[in-house]
């Protein structure tokens, strides 16, 4: 079985080691520990991409290298069959979840997030898994705390991770790259109900 793995974020020195670019940080961490070939970019796509294979299924591992909001027209380009796109599996960051939380859906909406919205939108269709990774700041107690309006949002998911939160960031995005692999593995519905990641 074939998957395609995308990682959503922005492309750029200035969004590295950023909360909006979670996503591709897991995908290149699942790229290292699936040993995944050299990643190479593809002019005519307009994204960074790689092979890797895990167990009997094989997987090729995309970050578009649009901004996050177009990321749609590129995630489309991949996508030849409805079986295809049935079998992609898109990480992004979600601020509605507290940091160290990761959960596996499918068929959802957009949640109010911009790059899914264009994938979505290019795609015509919502059957397709996304591996949700919260960037929420928490209290003490783990209670969310959601920056309140769109400017606070945009400060908050651009932000570059703090050195404090740096070692969480570090075990999510592990767990979240192990996610990935039990969806290349098991598929979606059991990977979810597995919950080993």
């Amino acid at each position: 079985m074939k998957y395609t793995i995308i990682g959503l974020g922005n492309p750029g020195e200035e969004y590295v080691n950023t909360r909006h670019n979670v996503g591709r940080m897991v995908v290149e961490r699942y790229a290292k520990i699936s040993g995944a070939s050299v990643w190479k970019f593809d002019k005519n796509k307009k994204a960074t991409v790689s092979k890797t294979k895990t167990g009997r299924n094989e997987a090729t591992l995309v970050l578009p290298e649009s901004f996050m909001n177009n990321s749609g027209g590129v995630v489309k380009q991949f996508m030849t069959s409805p079986k295809m796109t049935e079998r992609a599996v898109v990480v992004y960051d979600d601020i509605d979840l507290p940091l160290g939380v990761i959960k596996i859906a499918f068929n959802r909406g957009s949640g109010g997030h911009r790059g899914l919205e264009s994938v979505i939108k290019s795609l015509r269709t919502r059957d397709f898994v996304r591996i949700r990774v919260g960037i929420a700041s928490t209290t003490p107690t783990g209670k969310i705390k959601k920056p309140k309006g769109e400017e606070a949002v945009i400060k908050h998911i651009l932000s570059k991770i703090r050195a404090k939160d740096e070692m969480l960031f570090k075990k999510v995005v592990s767990r979240a790259a192990k996610a990935v692999e039990q969806v290349v593995t098991h598929g979606h519905a059991k990977a979810a109900s597995l919950n080993e990641f």
